[in-house]
């Protein structure tokens, strides 16, 4: 699996979740297909007057899901930017053209409402419940930056094995210390939670 996999299997899925945050705070969800998608670019269309294009406009991060029928989670976050105006109308066809249903929506000049964000730099996650144990990474696009998630076991660790005995993928082995297997760790927290003597620490923290 790599970046440019994930990025196909998001363009099979076809209607992604993009995720923002209105000017209240609160998230928001849309379902969107207006997409054409590069090697190293995602480019997607909406009309200026909608709340979703505001909330771009005012902040640009924007979360993208796509849900496999393999029981595949793939999870983009990126910056999303205005398309250049000079390239605006290049990338209006382009969708149009892919998506031909967008006709019917916004028939003759009224598709000029429009407005085309693209996304270069992004992180994406990919987590596929579909196996046993279960499989999960991360990689970037662009200049994204892939940030560590999930439980380490510290040096405090001693030995006893408790954290394997409650972890629900069976994907801690034993050593000195103990070790997780990032790519098959559910997150979960359970290991961290039954931890004696309080070993285990989230990745990235002090």
């Amino acid at each position: 699996m790599d970046a440019k996999t994930c990025l196909q299997k998001l363009q099979y899925v076809g209607v992604l979740a993009f995720a923002t945050v209105d000017a209240d705070g609160a998230p928001q969800v849309r379902n969107i297909s207006a997409i054409h998608y590069e090697p190293d670019a995602i480019y997607f269309f909406t009309a200026r007057g909608k709340d979703f294009c505001r909330e771009l406009l005012a902040d640009g991060r924007v979360q993208i899901l796509g849900y496999t029928r393999y029981k595949e989670m793939i999870r983009l976050s990126a910056k999303a930017e205005p398309v250049p105006d000079e390239a605006q109308q290049k990338w209006i066809r382009t969708i149009f053209e892919e998506q031909p249903y967008l006709s019917n929506v916004y028939p003759g000049d009224t598709r000029e409402i429009g407005i085309v964000f693209v996304i270069r730099d992004a992180r994406i996650e990919y987590f596929n419940l579909g196996v046993r144990p279960i499989f999960r990474e991360s990689y970037s696009v662009g200049s994204g930056h892939v940030t560590m998630q999930g439980y380490q076991i510290t040096d405090a660790c001693i030995g006893c094995g408790t954290c394997a005995e409650h972890c629900p993928q069976a994907c801690i082995e034993p050593g000195e210390p103990f070790r997780i297997h990032q790519e098959h760790c559910l997150h979960c927290g359970n290991c961290f939670e039954h931890c004696p003597v309080s070993a285990i620490k989230k990745r990235g923290e002090e």
